[in-house]
């Protein structure tokens, strides 16, 4: 049996110091998303060019989201890790001079930056969840992602907050800049990654290019056409409820970041007790169900008459959603062997699928209202249900890659 050397980081300290990143990523990215109708409405911008600004700012993040698992196998996860800190970073320092400068160039600049750094982070984040849920032997992803939840949950609240206090754009995006990044080094140097196991290092047969080797698995490729679907959803949520309330209901700011809020709350307690429901009923149960109810979630949102039927469309849109990507990220790491690989196929699709989907929304909705607009998100999930029986346990012919019996280790969790 392999142990981990007790001179390393310990499974129990990896894991909450995981969580806490995944906490830091949800605070950070929801606090500056909370502030996009004042960027909106500050630089000029009309709903459609929001949209395509999204687009703009985005074309990094696909380029290293591709990248990004030949660099973890190359330079190792701390040091890609560090190298996504400093960009969100600087991403975020050049997003807060867009108002001061008047410049949407720097929004867009910002972005791209911010993005390429979340691209790397992301495929780390959930590289490490996936062998921290193997090392327990028992479903605790979706755990990580709650903990992105109420991180996304307190960045929508500080967000609405110093929009209600009056905080400048530009303050709150730096502060939050300066304090992520000395969070992630410290996190870093704490012991954030895992020791590797044996089952996790190329064997002679199974060497070459595992990065291009995932792009050729059909389950691989069917989940990720699944998370697809999943991050249009989750995207459209987090780039456009905030703006539906505020355009589709009259209100102020600060109520369109408080219904985000409401839908990262939802998100934030299924994924507290989601593992339970998995482990019970299955992934693919727990998949279809999940699926089912985002979409009932985002009709309800979209057609209600009222405030309060949009913000229970907005809880519902976020229940379906909480578990949805933590699954398809289970799925695709049951083989240790080239799991970065396939967790980078999952990234590279969300990344894709965050590209597209913003400036069609955004087009859509500069003709029909933002609202009606994310009613296409609905149809996008119903057809995702179509391959939710792919999520089942790994078999090796479904992959089309050689079956590798993983060594158990020791939990101290």
């Amino acid at each position: 049996m392999f142990r981990l050397p007790r001179h390393r980081p310990s499974l129990t300290r990896a894991r909450y110091l995981l969580l806490a990143m995944f906490g830091l990523t949800g605070l950070v990215s929801f606090s500056w998303l909370a502030r996009l109708p004042a960027i909106r409405d500050s630089l000029g911008m009309g709903t459609a060019e929001l949209g395509l600004v999204l687009l703009l700012g985005s074309l990094g993040a696909l380029v290293t989201v591709i990248a990004a698992p030949a660099l973890v196998r190359r330079l190792g996860t701390p040091a890609v890790f560090l190298a996504s800190s400093v960009l969100i970073s600087a991403g975020i320092v050049g997003m807060s001079c867009a108002i001061p400068f008047g410049s949407r160039w720097w929004l867009v600049g910002g972005m791209a930056v911010q993005g390429m750094g979340a691209a790397l982070g992301t495929v780390v984040i959930n590289v490490e969840s996936a062998r921290i849920e193997r090392a327990l032997g028992r479903s605790v992803i979706a755990h990580f992602h709650a903990a992105f939840s109420a991180g996304a949950v307190l960045g929508s609240l500080l967000g609405a907050l110093c929009s209600w206090l009056g905080v400048p754009v530009a303050v709150q995006f730096q502060a939050v800049a300066v304090v992520a990044l000395g969070l992630r080094l410290a996190a870093v140097a704490g012991g954030l990654v895992l020791p590797q196991r044996p089952d996790e290092v190329a064997l002679p047969q199974t060497a070459g290019r595992p990065s291009v080797r995932a792009w050729r698995e059909p389950r691989t490729l069917l989940i990720g056409a699944i998370v697809a679907a999943v991050v249009v959803s989750e995207g459209a949520a987090n780039n456009w409820v905030s703006v539906a309330v505020v355009d589709g209901f009259d209100q102020v700011e600060a109520v369109g970041g408080a219904v985000l809020g409401v839908f990262i709350a939802s998100m934030l307690v299924v994924r507290a007790v989601g593992p339970r429901l998995v482990d019970r009923f299955g992934r693919v149960v727990a998949l279809r169900a999940a699926i089912t109810a985002s979409a009932l979630g985002v009709g309800l949102f979209g057609l209600a008459p009222g405030l309060g039927g949009a913000v229970a469309g907005a809880a519902l849109w976020g229940v379906g959603a909480a578990l949805c990507f933590p699954i398809c990220v289970s799925a695709v790491s049951d083989q240790p062997l080239g799991s970065a690989a396939r967790v980078g196929v999952l990234s590279a699709s969300a990344t894709v699928a965050g590209l597209v989907a913003p400036p069609a929304l955004g087009l859509v909705a500069g003709a029909v209202g933002v609202r009606v607009a994310l009613l296409a998100v609905a149809v996008a999930l119903v057809a995702s249900l179509a391959a939710t029986g792919r999520v089942a346990p790994y078999r090796s012919r479904d992959a089309g890659v050689r079956e590798v019996s993983p060594e158990p280790v020791a939990s101290t969790a």
